[in-house]
């Protein structure tokens, strides 16, 4: 496989200098004498291809310090050391004896993108999961997938029958067999997939839809994994497509998300540009139906910093969730990311509601106002990148979910890092019908990627991890965080909470449940920051099975694979049984780079 990098122009002052330059001035104090024994020297970095450094500087160790640099001129740092060709192809004792993918999207069992219904329940009924309370706890595991050089596996799997499709950090496309997880093909795209992929049909043919972490969206033939067509939904720099699309009668409802508040951390950077929104593509050709930007008008210079620096705005409000349908009233619902600089706009820590043939704003609800916030202040609140008044970083992650109350009445819940759960009416301009506090909340806090609703209860997971800073270290505190709360959908009265498990001695460790929930009837399972993948009763939020994900496997595809932090996406339940990707880096989550998959036999 080789690593397909696309260019694309960028402003003025993105434009990226030479990677020798780059690398000298901030990498080399590091990789030219390393002193720590982990920290690779030159050398040794020299004999890897560039792909690899790049997907390291991408979504890998060194992501953390890469936040700075633009996708160029980290692509031109990796060009610069590594050598030129691709990683090597999958061995031949990972594919199938039969490689040929057949698969029908109107068939049954699927679950097809974020969730398997277009209100983004994320609960898979009896006659799609086919899997009972009573059968849950002799869940073994049936196969490990490992996806080669990479350290996270954050995407979520799409299966379709006897078929499965999910993306990874390195921005390959694999095609499974799902009772074996033997490979069909695979696709290299331009970077990191953390999206869901979503099949639809286009004539005779089935496609595959996804974005990937660098602002391209793809369209895929899911028979060969050849490419139709690719389009960049936004053409700023640090555009991220972090969440699968929904399609609807043809037209792919796109949303975007980006980078920028983390190039903050530069203090040479004019902050910030970027505006959220939703694109509305044609399936067939990619060509744009409409574009509804959640900023309402393009960035100006406000401004200086301290230090010089232009300031620009109004910025952010990135939408980082699948949008939720809405067929009734035509209209789909988004949740909404912070602003990046000020000024503050009405649309920041929102749920808009947009129609779903024009991309008119129908109605927004800010649940949070003037949330302005981008990583410089995680350094310095005070500092010359930070805007004053900064934060308090509650945005969305999660999606709304459209759901109907057993007197008829329709609500939309959403779960929010202020540690809220809200119910608002979509009949009424986004009222507030009620909201619940389940967490304390912050900025890594509260509901972070997504809850589950099965009729009459929502459950929703929270993070709260807390992060123990010393002058040497930075440390997850293995006492505090996590926790599993139910919720009445009537009233969100409280039917159960389940505080989370203890992390024992294992070494930086958090009981943070940060992951998205997913139900059945009867149980809903969530995964923890401690690796760990429980399944609780949805009576009493009593623990029916566990599984701890922090091992090394024995992988199908031969690769060397490991467990980690079980974050972003979570488990999807089909047919008997349950996918769920182990490993994630970011925040302090242990590494890790697996597909596993459960079943009772």
């Amino acid at each position: 496989m080789t690593l397909l990098v696309v260019g694309f122009s960028l402003p003025a002052y993105a434009q990226a200098p030479s990677g020798e330059a780059i690398y000298k001035r901030r990498c080399a104090a590091c990789h030219e004498r390393p002193a720590d024994g982990r920290t690779p020297g030159i050398e040794a970095i020299r004999s890897m291809p560039s792909s690899r450094i790049l997907r390291t500087l991408d979504f890998g160790a060194m992501m953390t310090i890469a936040y700075q640099l633009n996708r160029a001129e980290r692509d031109e740092v990796a060009r610069y050391l590594g050598k030129p060709g691709g990683d090597p192809a999958p061995r031949l004792e990972a594919f199938c004896s039969d490689r040929s993918v057949s698969l029908n999207t109107n068939a049954s069992p699927i679950w097809n993108g974020w969730s398997p219904s277009p209100n983004n329940s994320r609960f898979s009924p009896a006659a799609l999961s086919k899997l009972t309370a009573d059968q849950v706890p002799k869940l073994k595991l049936k196969w490990a997938f490992g996806f080669d050089g990479d350290i996270s596996a954050f995407s979520q799997p799409t299966v379709i029958g006897n078929q499965a499709f999910i993306g990874s950090a390195g921005g390959v496309v694999h095609a499974l067999r799902a009772d074996t997880g033997c490979l069909q093909w695979t696709f290299q795209a331009a970077g990191s997939i953390r999206s869901a992929i979503v099949a639809t049909q286009v004539d005779s043919r089935t496609v595959l839809l996804f974005g990937d972490l660098t602002g391209w969206f793809y369209a895929l033939d899911a028979a060969t994994g050849k490419e139709i067509w690719r389009k960049r939904p936004e053409e700023h720099e640090a555009v991220r497509l972090s969440a699968p699309p929904v399609v609807v009668d043809g037209v792919a409802y796109i949303p975007a998300s980006s980078w920028e508040e983390s190039r903050a951390l530069n203090p040479e950077y004019p902050c910030c540009t970027f505006r959220g929104s939703v694109t509305a593509l044609r399936v067939r050709d990619g060509s744009v139906v409409w574009k509804t930007y959640t900023v309402p008008r393009a960035a100006e210079r406000t401004g200086a910093t301290s230090t010089g620096v232009a300031t620009l705005g109004p910025s952010g409000v990135g939408i980082w969730s699948s949008p939720t349908l809405d067929l009734k009233r035509r209209r789909l619902y988004v949740t909404t990311g912070n602003n990046y600089s000020l000024p503050a706009t009405p649309t920041s820590d929102a749920v808009m509601a947009l129609d779903l043939d024009t991309g008119r704003i129908a109605w927004t609800k800010q649940l949070h106002p003037d949330d302005v916030y981008n990583s410089a202040c995680s350094t310095d609140p005070k500092g010359a990148g930070c805007p004053p008044g900064s934060g308090p970083d509650y945005d969305f992650g999660s999606p709304a979910i459209l759901v109907s109350t057993t007197g008829g009445r329709e609500l939309l819940l959403a779960g929010q890092k202020s540690g809220i759960v809200w119910a608002i009416d979509p009949e009424k301009n986004g009222e507030i019908m009620w909201e619940t506090r389940v967490a304390q909340g912050g900025i890594n806090g509260g509901v972070q990627w997504g809850m589950a609703a099965d009729g009459e209860q929502v459950y929703a997971a929270t993070s709260d991890v807390v992060v123990i800073r010393t002058p040497t270290a930075r440390q997850l505190d293995p006492r505090q965080g996590g926790g599993l709360t139910a919720l009445k959908i009537a009233d969100g009265s409280k039917a159960w909470h389940t505080p989370a498990p203890p992390c024992g001695t294992r070494p930086n460790c958090s009981p943070a449940q940060l992951a998205a929930v997913t139900a059945i009837p009867g149980v809903v399972f969530s995964g923890s920051q401690d690796g760990y993948l429980r399944a609780y009763s949805t009576r009493d939020g009593s623990i029916l099975w566990g599984f701890d994900t922090v091992q090394e496997y024995k992988t199908v595809n031969g690769v060397k694979g490991s467990g980690g932090a079980i974050d972003g996406p979570g488990p999807v339940i089909v047919n008997g049984m349950v996918f769920v990707n182990s490993g994630y880096m970011r925040f302090g989550g242990a590494p890790g780079n697996v597909l596993l998959a459960f079943a009772t036999d």
